[in-house]
């Protein structure tokens, strides 16, 4: 250890340690450290007497201030409902017609509408409602149990297939599976069936098994699909004529469905949304089939 001595370039004492022959400065802290540690510790005095800070047993110290986070949150979500009650009763009062018409509304209704489906409704409609295996797309006129603004809502309210008292119920029979067709009938529907929305298979399946097709259609389809296979709203049959399939078009999805039958299901909202909340859903739904082609 070299002896202490004053640093001839900056005025300062050394502290007798020399490593490779650098000497160590005994340079003094900087007041502006001193001053802003005064203010820190000045600032939490202040705070701890103004503001709730120490845990005393089973409560808090207060504060002179009295600030409650609860009470500050609370009066927030209270000014907040306050807010959205304003443009809620006026959805909740107004029928379907005047409120699509209304602007600044439907902007309420877009807005909370994509909250809503993205919270519920997303995780087997998809986050563009256009569906996807055993999902309908949304976003389409095709609508199995109707698509009027009141057939929507009451969809949502009871569900399908669900636990509500008046769920909608619809299933489709196993032909295949329960032995009802032999499965050339079954080949032979199918092929009847496709042909109805896709011109190239009327126009290359054999004649003898589109006619063949149609009479088990007659025989066993008819009752739910309609004669022409346009659908029934009121069992939740499904159009047969359009290019809209919730299981598949292609000929093994069709197959499939035929084969082992179907059971859709939807739950019921009424227990877990609003009426308000619903019909924002059910406006934010017809939206999207104005939007999407």
């Amino acid at each position: 250890m070299a002896v202490e001595e004053r640093d001839p370039h900056s005025g300062y004492m050394t502290t007798g340690h020399v490593w490779n022959g650098i000497k160590e400065l005994n340079t003094p802290v900087p007041r502006v450290v001193y001053a802003f540690l005064i203010a820190t510790f000045l600032f939490a005095v202040v705070y701890w007497v103004l503001m709730p800070a120490w845990p005393i047993g089973v409560t808090f110290t207060k504060g002179l201030l009295g600030i409650d986070q609860r009470t500050t949150v609370a009066e927030k979500l209270d000014e907040a409902a306050r807010a959205r009650s304003t443009w809620e009763t006026r959805i909740a009062t107004q029928d379907y017609a005047a409120i699509q018409a209304d602007p600044q509304l439907m902007v309420r209704v877009r807005q909370t509408g994509h909250r809503l489906f993205a919270d519920n409704c997303a995780a087997c409609h998809g986050a563009n409602a256009q569906g996807g295996p055993g999902f309908p797309n949304l976003t389409t006129t095709s609508w199995m149990w109707g698509g009027t603004p009141q057939q929507i809502a009451e969809t949502i309210r009871v569900g399908i297939n669900a636990t509500h008292d008046q769920t909608r119920i619809a299933q489709m029979p196993a032909f295949g599976r329960d032995q009802m067709l032999p499965r050339e009938e079954i080949a032979a529907v199918v092929t009847y069936v496709r042909s109805l929305s896709e011109p190239n298979v009327a126009r290359t399946a054999p004649p003898g098994q589109l006619a063949a097709g149609k009479e088990v259609f007659a025989a066993n389809c008819v009752a739910c699909h309609g004669e022409a296979a346009t659908g029934n709203i009121d069992v939740g049959a499904p159009n047969l004529t359009d290019r809209f399939w919730t299981f598949g078009g292609d000929l093994q999805s069709v197959f499939t469905t035929v084969w082992g039958g179907r059971q859709g299901h939807m739950p019921a909202w009424e227990p877990r949304l609003s009426p308000v909340d619903r019909k924002i859903l059910t406006l934010y739904l017809l939206d999207l089939r104005t939007e999407v082609p």
